[in-house]
């Protein structure tokens, strides 16, 4: 299934607002969608928006509530999740942000404020390796990322897939979790193909 994990940076660089309404269901073609709660498929997942997108969904309906530059959307998106929007001086820059935040954990809003003031103020610009196959999700079309179906060997189903060009071997699926670091490479973007890797997400 999808993996879950801590809080996550999920995109690098500002998402403008087609960017971030793509990414509030970057999930969308998962298997069994609806099936159970899904809070923890979205729990964590973060990135960085522009000043627009921020005011826009601001704007778009009365939030749930706001705590000063913060405020949560009233319409939840699975269970007890709902997006979180900051606005938060970094670096004396004030930069904006979406999270899905678990409101049944009462510190989850803040926790995930520390998160991104500790991830983004941090002297050297790098990549982990997991915020390297978030980023690789969240920028390939619905048509090449899916998840592993029956087809496949039973523990990796449900797994997230990628649609690699192999040259003379055509295109082939491969789970994310799996690529090697010269096929991330390559669906990297060059100005973030060589950043350092050495800190964690």
């Amino acid at each position: 299934m999808t993996s879950i994990s801590l809080p996550r940076k999920v995109f690098q660089g500002v998402a403008k607002r087609a960017d971030m309404f793509r990414m509030f269901d970057r999930h969308a073609q998962r298997p069994n969608r609806f099936a159970g709660d899904q809070s923890d498929v979205y729990a964590g997942e973060w990135f960085e928006i522009d000043e627009t997108s921020y005011s826009y969904m601001l704007d778009i309906l009365p939030p749930l509530w706001m705590r000063g530059p913060i405020f949560a959307m009233r319409e939840f998106m699975s269970g007890s999740v709902t997006s979180v929007f900051y606005a938060m001086r970094i670096d004396d820059t004030v930069r904006y942000f979406h999270t899905y935040c678990d409101l049944s954990d009462p510190n989850s809003v803040e926790t995930m404020r520390s998160v991104i003031a500790d991830r983004e103020t941090r002297p050297v610009r790098a990549m982990s390796r997991e915020e390297r196959l978030e980023h690789i999700w969240s920028t390939t079309a619905d048509d090449y990322r899916g998840y592993a179906g029956t087809r496949w060997p039973t523990p990796m189903q449900g797994h997230r897939t990628i649609m690699l060009y192999g040259g003379t071997e055509g295109t082939f699926l491969k789970l994310l979790d799996t690529l090697s670091d010269n096929e991330i490479a390559a669906k990297l973007p060059v100005h973030l193909r060589y950043l350092p890797s050495s800190l964690a997400a």
